[in-house]
């Protein structure tokens, strides 16, 4: 019976640039520091040593990736300043400039090079996601 039998369709279309990415990818360790679920993680193709994660426990950590150490990476710092849970984060192009999104409806600028907030987002009515 020529039914719709999965093993007789042809293979389904792939990118093959995802395919090699893929394949070029490897569980290297985990990154151990907030004490609440990760959220959010941001990184940017000029600085991919730098990772800036988000977390339920109201910060947002910046690490650095040692990938030729004993360890994958280590925290450089932690970003404090948000009442609430931090949703989401994304890194300005440079890797200089943080923003985060939080619960506590705002969202933060944060230095990356000093840890301090330049400047905070007031206005949302409800948390902030993404």
């Amino acid at each position: 019976s020529q039914g719709s039998n999965p093993a007789r369709e042809p293979p389904a279309r792939t990118n093959p640039r995802a395919v090699i990415m893929a394949e070029s990818l490897q569980y290297r360790g985990c990154l151990q520091g907030h004490r609440n679920w990760v959220t959010s993680i941001a990184t940017t193709y000029e600085q991919s040593n730098l990772v800036v994660s988000a977390s339920r426990d109201k910060t947002l950590m910046i690490w650095e990736l040692t990938p030729d150490g004993e360890t994958i990476g280590y925290a450089r710092r932690s970003l404090c300043g948000h009442g609430e849970a931090v949703a989401s984060t994304v890194l300005s192009s440079d890797g200089q400039f943080a923003l985060s999104g939080s619960w506590d409806k705002t969202m933060r600028l944060w230095d990356l090079n000093t840890g301090a907030t330049v400047r905070t987002f007031h206005g949302h009515t409800k948390d902030v996601n993404s």
